[in-house]
């Protein structure tokens, strides 16, 4: 008689067993990595907007240069904001300094809701 074997196929309980630890290994590497990305992006938003607000302070300046019924008066920092095309996001405020008439200025901006998150950028004056 020819007997044949039935051999199961399949993965055994160790390798099972290796293959969790990896992916265990491997998430406790991966995620903090991802954990600190929200600080990170509001940072970057923050630097974002600051930029924005010092083209938008230098596009109102050459208008308003030219031609004094375009662009708005800046005297302070908290006057570029009017100079966007949108509003501060909730919550951002610009520490308001006086600027005066064609001199320019370093102002700051702060997101409220992370405290040391703050970026500058050059506010420049105008009539």
């Amino acid at each position: 008689m020819n007997k044949q074997l039935n051999r199961q196929r399949g993965f055994t309980l160790i390798e099972l067993v290796m293959v969790i630890v990896i992916l265990g290994i491997l998430a406790a590497v991966a995620i903090p990595k991802f954990i600190n990305l929200t600080a990170d992006a509001r940072t970057a938003s923050v630097a974002g907007v600051a930029g924005g607000l010092g083209s938008a302070s230098a596009i109102n300046y050459a208008a308003r240069s030219a031609n004094s019924a375009k662009g708005v008066a800046v005297a302070n920092c908290t006057d570029v904001s009017s100079a966007l095309q949108s509003p501060l996001p909730t919550g951002w405020t610009i520490t308001a300094g006086a600027i005066a008439a064609d001199a320019a200025a370093t102002c700051t901006l702060h997101d409220n809701q992370t405290p040391d998150n703050t970026a500058t950028f050059v506010g420049l004056g105008v009539n």
